[in-house]
């Protein structure tokens, strides 16, 4: 066995004494242990809201999204639709118009952003993540239906069950040259019955109505243009090599995003505070291990004949500074393995049997998303040697420096 560990873990293990010293070791072993469960359970609850996020706007959003790069708008032929539907590993192609407009219901009024889609939109397993009321149907040509969003129902205080009443669609035509005083030249506008609520996130809930293309096309006057297509990759095909074939294919005007780009702010964000968050629990737990620079500081007082002794048997100035960074790794890695097991523990819980609940009644999931990621731990175990090193350096440094003189 290694020498210098061999002492080091002597002292770590010794029985005859319980005095101050060997208290406040064990408090920086429990310091490190808390520490280190607390940064493991924060990071893994990260991890799990950023998926969350993910998985809920994956149940709006499209796999890829092809957007113009200049201008809103884009116009789109047959050919053109049939070309991109043919590229390896696309599934399904969806038209989109997408724009404001006013809808009224009764007596109330809302903004909202209206969303044209074809009839393929429901095909790309829409809203599985979430609630929905009604019947997911955008109907015929003959009847319009649309598909609300929980959010803008409320608003409107919109009725499914009311046969009778529709839901009105304002919006602005393209100013002329020649003006006019009759108001209902300024507007365009169309009907269309309500089918269904849905309810995915309050960003979508709250400003979504999505209607049949035809129904947009017609009411904004689009024609052949369209704002963006969403795309459905095949099943087992890797979403970042179709885009990258739909990028050579389309060139430069156009964008092509996946999910996490189409929300790369808000994701941007999540992992800027998971990184604070990190940062902020290592500082705590870097002044939890003060303990260990403290206990081996006085260690290294008490055991000053001892390391005299030593010196007089021909040990070496490193030997000595290894037994007590040693000695301060004994506790620290043991504390960071106690805190990692219970950390891990502790997720694994919360993801099997949901022991801490959200409280809030209306959101899609029940308790505190968790996903334990082992690079985590990993950044986990970095942070607690790096911190180890620091607090038991110094006082190695001064117990090196005792001669045997000191007898």
């Amino acid at each position: 066995m290694n020498l210098s560990f061999f002492i080091a873990s002597r002292y770590f293990r010794s029985k005859k004494k319980r005095n101050f010293i060997t208290i406040l070791s064990r408090i920086s072993m429990i310091g490190v242990a808390v520490g280190t469960m607390a940064l493991v359970v924060v990071l893994s609850v990260f991890n799990g809201l950023e998926d969350l996020v993910r998985s809920l706007y994956a149940s709006f959003d499209a796999e890829l999204k092809i957007e113009s790069v200049q201008g809103k708008s884009f116009p789109v032929d047959p050919e053109w639709l049939l070309a991109i539907q043919e590229i390896e590993g696309v599934e399904i192609v969806t038209e989109v118009i997408e724009d404001n407009a006013l809808f009224k219901y009764k007596d109330y009024q809302h903004l909202a952003r209206l969303k044209g889609v074809s009839e393929n939109y429901l095909d790309h397993g829409r809203f599985e993540r979430g609630y929905v009321w009604g019947n997911l149907d955008l109907g015929s040509d003959m009847q319009p239906k649309a598909i609300v969003g929980r959010g803008v129902g409320f608003f409107l205080s919109i009725d499914l069950e009311n046969e009778f009443e529709l839901l009105s669609v304002f919006y602005p035509k393209a100013p002329r040259s020649a003006g006019t005083i009759d108001p209902n030249q300024l507007y365009s506008r169309n009907f269309l019955k309500p089918a269904a609520f849905f309810s995915v996130d309050k960003e979508f809930d709250d400003n979504y109505i999505i209607a049949p293309i035809q129904f947009v096309k017609q009411l904004l006057n689009y024609g052949n243009k369209r704002t963006s297509l969403e795309i459905k990759v095949k099943e087992g095909e890797n979403i970042q090599k179709v885009k990258s074939r739909i990028r050579a294919h389309l060139g430069d005007k156009f964008s092509v995003k996946d999910t996490d780009e189409q929300h790369e702010g808000l994701l941007r964000t999540i992992k800027i505070e998971k990184l604070f968050v990190f940062i902020t629990l290592t500082f705590i737990l870097a002044v939890a291990s003060f303990n260990i620079f403290f206990s081996l500081s006085m260690m290294a007082i008490e055991k000053k004949k001892d390391t005299a002794i030593l010196f007089a048997m021909g040990a070496r100035e490193n030997l000595v500074r290894k037994i007590y960074v040693k000695q301060g790794g004994i506790i620290a890695f043991t504390g960071a393995i106690i805190g990692l097991v219970l950390g891990f523990v502790l997720v694994w819980l919360q993801d099997s049997f949901g022991l801490i609940s959200l409280g809030i009644a209306s959101s899609v999931i029940e308790n505190y998303p968790v996903k334990m990621i082992w690079t985590d731990f990993l950044w986990t175990s970095l942070a607690v040697i790096a911190i180890t090193f620091l607090a038991s350096y110094r006082p190695a440094l001064i117990a090196s420096r005792v001669k045997p003189s000191d007898l």
